[in-house]
């Protein structure tokens, strides 16, 4: 059984190789549901880290249909973070109708050549499904990660169940959203799944050292970063 840690910031990635997670999904602003993070992370992740580091490319919070200036500039981080040495990248495509846009996802494939593909949680908004699921083994993706089109991956245990079985060793189901110590392994045992995803986090508030004669409108003195013992504790559950 596999864990990857959904890694928001680049101290989370760091606990979650102390910790002694086997991959991490390293992005930035989960508040938008992630997006890509900085090159300096990226290449501190590929050189100094154990574990395999894959990297969410996605510029921007909201839907995930691209402009064609976006696209370029997602095949360019693709292309960054190939050069960087990382394990793989974490994407996903869709039309206005949510349907799978194959052209941008096979482009986006050929440009990231050797590296591992995981289609990203955008599938769970597909109006598609099934159909969806052959699309993403037909252009090559490697692993999708999915909550089996539900809020939680615990909610949704019987459709990753099902995805599993239609799967059958063509693509990797991984397993996220809501995944944690509690219902790990309720997860596993229905599921059948061999990956889970999780982001094993905590908030860690900071200390407020701002000039009270100015005002930068910084409100929030608090952020998300995986935990060193949640991870540990969770990955004593699988």
């Amino acid at each position: 059984m596999l864990l990857e840690v959904c890694s928001p910031t680049l101290q989370s990635a760091i606990n979650a190789d102390i910790a002694g997670a086997q991959r991490i999904e390293l992005c930035q602003n989960l508040g938008e549901g992630g997006t890509t993070p900085s090159w300096g992370a990226i290449r501190y992740c590929a050189k100094n880290l154990k574990l395999k580091s894959n990297i969410l490319i996605r510029p921007r919070g909201g839907n995930f249909c691209y402009s064609n200036a976006e696209f370029e500039e997602i095949k360019e981080d693709i292309r960054i973070c190939k050069e960087l040495g990382v394990n793989g990248v974490v994407i996903g495509f869709l039309h206005e109708d949510r349907t799978i846009d194959t052209e941008k996802l096979r482009q986006a494939i050929a440009v990231a050549g050797n590296l591992e593909i995981t289609f990203h949680r955008a599938f769970d908004i597909c109006a598609e499904r099934e159909e969806a699921l052959e699309k993403l083994i037909d252009c090559g993706c490697h692993r999708v990660l999915t909550s089996g089109f539900c809020a939680n991956a615990h909610i949704g245990r019987e459709n990753l169940r099902s995805l599993v079985t239609r799967a059958n060793g063509r693509i990797e189901i991984l397993a996220g959203c809501g995944v944690t110590a509690q219902n790990v392994r309720e997860i596993i045992a229905t599921t059948g799944v061999r990956e889970v995803h999780s982001s094993c986090k905590s908030l860690i508030k900071v200390q407020e050292n701002f000039n009270p004669e100015i005002d930068l409108d910084i409100t929030n003195l608090q952020h998300i970063e995986s935990s060193v013992e949640e991870i540990q504790n969770l990955l004593a559950q699988i």
